[in-house]
């Protein structure tokens, strides 16, 4: 990994209050290098992960449905964080692909949905993991509904 110029740098305290996508008061002030150093992201990339352990038990007839389109829509919101961090000089372009984010994390939803009801996740994982993108979703609202604190300027 190459290091970062501190004009890609965001200080977390700019955004004048407390910001549930990186979860920095104010009273901490943290510069954002990195999209690896969002709490979106490192919760996205988590939870992710979970999907990939838990995906590995289901059934073969699965492999290229249900556990293909889980696997790629939890990964795709990742993905799609780390290309909007690497967009904050357009606004237009940043929020689009935050937007993509948030359709990747509420499809995730849905395959975990099917996954439940089929009996792949017994129903409290289920829910865990759904209440994880619930937190997820939140977080890239978050974002979303303010990014001028976040844009390169």
């Amino acid at each position: 990994m190459t290091k970062q110029s501190n004009s890609n740098a965001v200080k977390a305290s700019d955004t004048g209050s407390t910001d549930s996508a990186t979860q920095t008061t104010t009273k901490t002030s943290k510069l954002v290098r990195s999209h690896h150093e969002l709490d979106v992201y490192r919760i996205a990339f988590d939870t992710a992960m979970q999907i990939f352990e838990i995906s590995r038990t289901f059934p073969a007839e699965e492999r290229y449905s249900l556990t293909d389109q889980v696997r790629r829509s939890s990964r795709a919101i990742c993905a799609n964080i780390a290309e909007a961090w690497r967009r904050r000089r357009y606004e237009g372009s940043f929020l689009l692909r935050l937007n993509d984010a948030e359709a990747e994390a509420a499809e995730t939803q849905t395959w975990i949905e099917f996954a439940v009801r089929c009996g792949y996740i017994e129903t409290e994982r289920g829910r865990e993991l759904f209440a994880s993108y619930d937190n997820i979703l939140g977080k890239l609202v978050n974002l979303i509904n303010n990014p001028t604190a976040w844009l390169l300027k």
